[in-house]
């Protein structure tokens, strides 16, 4: 028997897009929240989602580990839990549903939690964590487990349902951890690492792992969802970082490092001492990061990424009409984004543009000023999204009496129009295709140009590439001539909204969904 179970509910098999993808990172949200609470004497089982084939899964852990407290702790530095996928949410309400029948104690922890925490706790869940949960965590657990005298209404960062009360009270919302170097290091042991190793190896020839290094963000973007650290940013000590990725390094000899920060090296001089600690320890490991084109320009910054080991940057273009820029207040500049772009590529390092479409007031002319962009920029890699309303935003706020009965997507390839947007759900799909075929088309085209001046490096491969250059180049006049025929679609209609739910109704669990 284990006093706690610690799962989290993002499933990758329920994803299609990625499952095709295969490029699985363990659950960092939740080995923190194992570490501190092992580190408190707890005896900790551990399930991983993100392998599982299915919540049946979860079910054989708690029927194995027999925990006191089930918890459902997400991944908050994933992007995609901060999206609350339908799909997963489904998931997350079976496991609840489970692990009642079996005698635990719920909490849930994450962006989906927090923001509705009345569905997850009318499904069953017992506490809902609101915001960074560690420590509220390692108090709840010495609580419910008799280790603490601290009554649960004395517990900062909570949302629970008190007996006979007809509300969920909120407890007052816990302070962001300032010194993360007083955690410890993810517990990385709970993970089925030769797994992961298996996979990638298999899949891609090459073996990543994932880290983080700070939390939270302190920039604007109207459109950005921060229901976990709010518009706080706090980050480790560059020799803090440095010391986990050599014991990465030493432990599993992984190939790339993804850092899964929101935006990575901030403050000023902490890419330089980042760089400068790795030398010390001599911890080389290749790595990819996000970050903002205003940032990259600062003197030196991207000199300090080459020495540290980076090889590709995801930069947050969104688009390449300024007034879009403006509208989401991104505060920055589509010349910066150039200059970015450039100035990566001048160091060797690889670009990729996070773009973003649909957002309130952009026309066809700005969706064109944004394609541009990309065949100016050349990056190296790209992703699209669809303005997604997200609560607590004000761009959620802007669009709210806009929004139907479907609120999320169902999975991350979805790309619906959940309000009224400038065209419909068809059109950005196919605008997803057409972006996609012209920036493979041109990829492609360039490396085999270059390829050709020296043949004897010609590979089976890059013959395979060559007939996918000629299919997308072939294809897109069509794919360009039905967005057109898209584009005078009318805006589709929108399903208004249910009732929402009384308190008394709220309270009353409901049946459990069908297994997969």
């Amino acid at each position: 028997m284990s006093d706690i179970l610690i799962g989290q509910s993002y499933y990758l098999r329920f994803d299609p897009k990625l499952w095709a993808a295969m490029q699985p990172y363990p659950p960092l949200g939740s080995l923190y929240a194992a570490s501190l609470l092992r580190a408190g004497g707890y005896d900790i089982a551990f399930f991983d989602a993100m392998l599982a084939e299915s919540e049946q899964a979860w079910d054989e852990a708690l029927r194995q580990a027999s925990p006191r407290i089930a918890v459902i702790y997400e991944d908050n530095f994933n992007y995609l839990s901060k999206m609350c996928l339908l799909r997963m949410r489904q998931a997350a309400f079976a496991m609840i549903e489970m692990a009642k029948r079996r005698g635990c104690t719920v909490v849930l922890c994450g962006a989906d939690a927090s923001d509705h925490a009345g569905a997850y706790l009318a499904h069953g869940a017992d506490f809902v964590l609101q915001g960074e949960g560690e420590y509220t965590l390692r108090e709840l657990a010495a609580c419910l487990l008799g280790r603490a005298d601290t009554p649960v209404a004395g517990i900062a960062g909570l949302i629970y349902w008190p007996p006979g009360a007809n509300a969920p009270l909120h407890t007052p919302r816990r302070q962001a951890i300032r010194n993360l170097d007083t955690l410890p290091f993810p517990a990385w042991d709970l993970a089925d690492i030769a797994r992961y190793r298996d996979i990638w190896l298999r899949r891609h020839g090459c073996f990543s792992l994932n880290m983080v290094t700070s939390r939270g963000c302190p920039y604007h973007c109207n459109w950005c969802a921060k229901p976990i650290w709010g518009q706080r940013y706090n980050n480790r000590s560059p020799e803090n970082v440095a010391a986990e990725m050599k014991w990465l390094q030493q432990s599993y000899n992984p190939d790339h490092i993804w850092f899964m920060d929101d935006i990575f090296g901030l403050k000023p001089g902490w890419l330089a001492a980042f760089a400068a600690a790795l030398n010390r320890l001599d911890c080389g490991i290749p790595f990819k990061c996000l970050s903002r084109a205003d940032l990259l320009l600062r003197a030196g910054d991207i000199e300090w990424l080459r020495r540290a080991g980076c090889r590709l940057v995801w930069v947050g273009a969104e688009s390449g009409s300024q007034k879009v820029l403006d509208a989401m207040e991104k505060g920055i500049r589509v010349d910066q984004i150039h200059a970015a772009a450039e100035l990566l590529h001048r160091a060797g390092i690889r670009v990729g543009f996070f773009l973003q479409f649909g957002y309130p007031g952009e026309a066809r002319c700005d969706i064109e000023q944004t394609l541009q962009l990309v065949r100016d920029c050349r990056p190296d890699e790209i992703g699209m999204s669809v303005s997604y309303p997200m609560p607590g935003t004000r761009f959620y706020e802007d669009v709210r009496r806009q929004l139907g009965a479907r609120q999320n997507w169902q999975d991350s390839s979805d790309m619906a129009m959940l309000y009224r947007g400038p065209f419909n759900t068809s059109f950005y799909r196919q605008l997803h295709v057409v972006l996609h075929h012209e920036f493979r088309a041109r990829r492609y085209s360039t490396e085999l140009k270059s390829l050709l001046r020296h043949p004897k490096r010609l590979r089976p491969a890059h013959l395979r590439r060559l007939a996918v250059m000629v299919f997308y180049s072939v294809m897109l006049p069509f794919e360009r001539l039905r967005l057109r025929l898209l584009e005078r679609q009318p805006r589709q209609v929108i399903e208004p909204p249910p009732m929402p739910l009384t308190n008394e109704q709220a309270a009353v669990p409901s049946p459990q969904p069908e297994a997969p």
